[in-house]
């Protein structure tokens, strides 16, 4: 086990790594604005469980192998690129839409200034889509093979079961850190109904951002050793 201040060197880092957006929080925040604050943090908790799939899959020896093996970085890669940019077009095909219509439809983002808006997707779909959103991007798998090794000992007499532990303590941070990203914009969402336009802006936003994300893991090579 690591000792106390590679631990909570550890949990400062796993803070600001799970403070920085991408398209795990882009997801929590779009749902959070959607369809509340109970949609956000069934997202924010399917997130996670797809972070504990990764954790899992490195301990037995699954990370190593897209750490190792193009053909399976690749084929994740590749499901999982064409799920984010699934995810962009569909933003961005929602606001094409005329202004009225886009409004009184529901638009990923700006339609959840409602929490009770019948467009708002049922809560079990949104933790399966942000399940897919985490599991199906192999550059999380990397993170955890990268990341937590480096805070365990070399003198541990079982370093899966420590990778696990700590990966569960990343988790557990993560989980909160995503809970708190979800109340935020729900709060936010609820107190920007005359700012209507604006957020139909954001849909536009959070749709070009999950196709660049969806570009940029389908353009990233596979580890090369």
């Amino acid at each position: 086990m690591p000792d106390a201040q590679q631990l909570w060197m550890f949990m400062a880092a796993g803070v600001l790594l799970n403070l920085t957006p991408g398209p795990d929080v882009l997801f929590i925040v779009s749902q959070s604005v959607r369809g509340g604050a109970r949609a956000g943090l069934v997202a924010a908790w399917g997130i996670t469980a797809g972070c504990f799939v990764h954790v899992a899959a490195a301990a037995l020896g699954v990370g190593a192998l897209l750490a190792t093996s193009a053909a399976a970085f690749n084929a994740i890669k590749w499901v999982g690129a064409a799920y984010l940019m699934w995810m962009g077009l569909r933003l961005l095909w929602t606001t094409a839409k005329p202004a009225g219509v886009a409004w009184d439809a529901g638009s990923a983002l700006s339609a959840g200034v409602s929490e009770k808006s019948s467009e708002a997707p049922g809560l079990p779909w949104v933790f399966l889509k942000a399940f897919a959103t985490n599991a199906l991007n192999p550059k999380v798998a990397l993170f955890f093979l990268a990341f937590v090794p480096q805070f365990i000992p070399a003198n541990t007499p079982d370093p899966a079961w420590t990778f696990v532990w700590l990966g569960c303590l990343f988790n557990f941070n993560g989980l909160l850190i995503c809970m708190a990203w979800a109340l935020a914009a729900a709060w936010l969402s609820q107190r920007a109904r005359l700012l209507q336009r604006g957020l139909q802006h954001l849909d536009r936003l959070a749709g070009f951002m999950f196709v660049g994300f969806g570009l940029k893991l389908a353009l990233t090579d596979a580890p090369v050793h």
